[in-house]
């Protein structure tokens, strides 16, 4: 089980409320969201810097043959 840790967060109403409004859900699952967004965020940059420079050992088309 993964621990957890209880944080106090001052963020301004109108970006809350926004964040609310597009997650459906309350303040504690937003702020879980938005934080593995960004999380996300900065593992996909990371990723797109390998573009070009990986060569894989299978084609695409074997690629869509396997599925």
């Amino acid at each position: 089980m993964e621990t957890a840790r209880k944080i106090t967060v001052e963020v301004p109403e109108e970006l809350l409320h926004r964040a609310q409004q597009a997650s459906g859900a309350g303040i504690t699952q937003t702020v879980r969201t938005g934080l593995q967004l960004l999380a996300a965020s900065q593992a996909y940059d990371r990723l797109l810097q390998l573009r070009g420079k990986v060569r894989f050992s299978r084609t695409l088309t074997e690629l869509k043959a396997d599925r």
